[in-house]
């Protein structure tokens, strides 16, 4: 029983001398970072930001075995945000916020698997102007006004 739990010890010893976990950046030619984050096995994990060569962030989230996860954020290169949604294994899930050049919410859609699949509000100037439902990235359905949308899904007020 020593003798098993030593090896087990030991072995566990040997393999967190070789799976650490490191802290990474890599730069442009310029000397501006261009991205940081953690390291654990050669694969990114953790939080991580990447920038434009200018040094404004371009995006920012998590990894897990060097895929994404979690939620994460996209901006443009004068730093606005562009869209911002949810990760799982390195496919876009959930409900995905895309953003106009004035910082408000032109369409939120619900993904599964980087597809469409659930449904898509489009907004103008904030207000909720049509809707549209997908399938496996296919639309199914559309709505042309908000009326119309919340009386046929029975819903609550979905304009904020």
């Amino acid at each position: 029983m020593l003798r098993n739990s030593l090896f087990c010890f030991l072995l566990l010893m040997c393999l967190s001398l070789f799976s650490q976990k490191k802290y990474y950046k890599e730069f442009y030619k310029n000397g501006q970072i261009k991205e940081e984050g953690w390291v654990l096995n050669d694969k990114k994990t953790n939080y991580w930001k990447f920038y434009y060569r200018n040094g404004n962030i371009k995006k920012e989230g998590h990894f897990k075995n060097n895929l994404e996860t979690k939620y994460w954020y996209f901006y443009s290169q004068n730093s606005s945000i562009e869209k911002e949604g949810h990760f799982k294994n390195g496919y876009k899930n959930n409900w995905w916020l895309f953003y106009d050049n004035k910082g408000f919410v032109n369409h939120k859609c619900q993904l599964k698997n980087n597809k469409k699949n659930g449904y898509c509000l489009i907004y103008n100037n904030k207000k909720l102007i049509k809707a549209a439902k997908y399938k496996n990235g296919k639309k199914v359905k559309e709505w042309t006004d908000f009326s119309s949308f919340k009386d046929e899904n029975n819903l609550n007020d979905l304009r904020q």
